[in-house]
């Protein structure tokens, strides 16, 4: 997908007096930023600021941080949503601390950020700086440097251990209603503990789960292997049987060649 030249988002935030003074960096994340989008996608801008933006258009977002929200402000141009959140400059920090390694020697993985914080947090490694270069590159630094990444992948190498196991047993007891409805997030939770693994964050976004796959291209699990399973291309409702125990090795597998801290 075409992107806009960073010249002119920026001239058209600034028409709209979206971009204060205080401005630390901005930036495109989501779809767009990893030219992912298509003609019906939001644009959606991160601004960072050392002042909380507030004014009567900007909608507030609970967030577990101090102050507790973040604004975002929303537009419409060109038939086109665009969304500006604004995070202050010490909001990026506390969301980094929390993903310190002495928090995560401490055992914290299912349970230091929530879903929004993650992506949210993610989304710095591959954004499309307009603002602040040296400030992105900054964070992503300090990301790279963090346990974040290690907190994604036992994470979701616990979740796919749970899932394999709840379908094992589903198995043998003979429910293979259940027991694929488990195999399938087993598989889920695994390939995003493998994706993880390489920096393509965004678990909580399985419509993107391909993309990441097609960057990473792991050498034992050709994007076709993967796609025939994503979409259950031999499963048999007859005798699901064989298609559940084909996808719950492959989880083991994956968690075996997934390496943690």
């Amino acid at each position: 997908m075409h992107q806009l030249p960073t010249d002119d988002w920026l001239q058209l935030l600034r028409q709209r007096e979206l971009i204060p003074a205080d401005c630390l960096a901005a930036f495109v994340v989501g779809s767009t930023a990893r030219g992912w989008n298509n003609a019906r996608s939001d644009h959606d801008v991160y601004v960072v600021t050392t002042h909380e933006w507030d004014t009567s258009t900007s909608g507030p977002i609970p967030m577990p941080l101090n102050p507790p929200r973040v604004h975002s402000e929303t537009f419409y141009e060109d038939g086109r949503r665009w969304e500006v959140t604004y995070w202050l400059d010490s909001q990026i920090d506390q969301l980094l601390s929390k993903v310190s390694w002495e928090k995560y020697e401490r055992g914290l993985a299912g349970e230091a950020l929530t879903p929004r914080e993650e992506v949210s947090l993610g989304r710095i490694a591959n954004c499309l700086t307009l603002l602040g270069e040296d400030w992105v590159e900054d964070r992503r630094k300090r990301l790279t440097d963090s346990a974040f990444k290690s907190f994604l992948v036992v994470r979701s190498l616990s979740l796919a251990d749970d899932a394999v196991e709840d379908a094992l047993g589903q198995l043998e007891a003979g429910n293979s209603e259940s027991a694929t409805i488990s195999a399938r997030r087993a598989f889920g939770y695994a390939v995003d503990a493998l994706l993880e693994s390489h920096g393509e964050f965004g678990s909580h976004m399985p419509k993107w789960r391909p993309n990441r796959l097609r960057i990473v291209s792991p050498s034992f699990l050709s994007f076709e292997r993967y796609w025939e399973l994503e979409t259950m291309q031999s499963y048999d409702a007859a005798d699901p049987g064989p298609w559940i125990r084909e996808v719950l090795a492959l989880c083991q597998d994956i968690s075996m060649r997934v390496e943690t801290p």
